[in-house]
């Protein structure tokens, strides 16, 4: 196993690495990406310590390859906004569209490049979906007849049984929207996709626990880890 950091969007303003965690053994890819908005900042550090996990080798990748792309949007990160425009409504929503910006253009094209089997978004947001059914806080969001659906009720069974807190709880959420990231590789490239949320209101550690735990939930889960 190695790990390659690349950059997406090279010799531009918003140049950022990415990691391509290769096993020696062929399979699949699976993509991680996280900050495509910059405010949501236990997403990145997820995202940031899972590469640092693979890099160390404290996890090891039994099959194809893994691409995390840890902080998208600099720009937004660093004035700790959504983003403007808001990045995830600017990716490509059909096979012939193209993304509106330059920065989601460089993220689908790597994703093209790649043709990853399995894509996690990873976001945060406001309220508790276990308190209140429109907010979308400890969530998985999938599209409405997702074949995703059979394993993120896995993944969600097995974080709640290991939260003893009932209300922070993740649920499903099925829910789909023009120009967001999950919805351009799953129609163009036919790719599973499932965007993980956690409720900023938690503390800080814990959201960057549980995200981190999704993510190697799904890779288990789907052969990627052991």
């Amino acid at each position: 196993m190695f790990v390659e950091k690349s950059m997406l969007a090279p010799d531009t303003s918003y140049s950022t690495p990415y990691y391509v965690v290769s096993s020696p053994r062929p399979g699949p890819v699976f993509m991680v990406v996280s900050g495509i908005h910059g405010n949501e900042p236990a997403s990145i550090r997820a995202a940031q310590n899972l590469a640092g996990m693979f890099t160390r080798r404290e996890l090891i990748l039994l099959k194809g390859r893994l691409i995390i792309v840890p902080l998208v949007n600099k720009k937004a990160y660093r004035k700790k906004i959504r983003g403007k425009p808001d990045l995830n409504r600017t990716f490509p929503y059909r096979g012939k569209s193209k993304a509106s910006h330059s920065l989601a253009g460089a993220l689908f094209q790597l994703a093209q490049h790649h043709s990853p089997s399995w894509y996690l978004d990873l976001h945060e947001a406001n309220g508790l979906s276990q308190k209140n059914s429109k907010r979308v806080g400890q969530t998985l969001i999938i599209s409405p007849g997702s074949r995703t659906a059979r394993v993120a009720k896995q993944i969600v069974k097995r974080m709640n049984r290991s939260i003893t807190q009932s209300s922070y709880h993740f649920n499903i959420r099925r829910r789909e929207r023009n120009g967001t990231s999950r919805k351009a590789v799953q129609e163009i490239l036919g790719t599973k996709a499932v965007t993980v949320e956690t409720c900023w209101s938690l503390d800080f550690s814990l959201r960057v626990q549980y995200q981190l735990d999704i993510v190697c939930h799904f890779l288990r889960t789907t052969g990627f880890i052991g």
